[in-house]
């Protein structure tokens, strides 16, 4: 299992736009990719469930994947948190 950790730099948090970016981008992927916030863990791959967490700036959040290719799906989210400019 790889798990990163990320601070939401974003002054809107992961709302509709930086969230669809991260779904698409975990869907990519065959491994399970869940994002934990405040105790709750969601399925990456799940717009409502992304979306259903509401973590706004400043939010301490974690991302795991496990399978065959976590390694490049955990690569793959970073870059997209950092391109977008949600998380540092």
């Amino acid at each position: 299992m790889e798990k990163r950790e990320f601070n939401i730099i974003a002054e809107t948090g992961i709302h509709a736009r930086p969230a669809t970016l991260l779904v698409q981008a975990a869907s990519k992927f065959n491994s399970d990719i869940n994002l934990e916030y405040k105790g709750k863990s969601v399925n990456l791959k799940s717009i409502m469930g992304v979306m259903s967490l509401g973590v706004g700036q400043g939010a301490d959040v974690t991302i795991s994947a496990e399978g065959a290719d976590e390694a490049d799906a955990i690569a793959a989210i970073t870059d997209t948190m950092k391109k977008e400019g949600l998380a540092e």
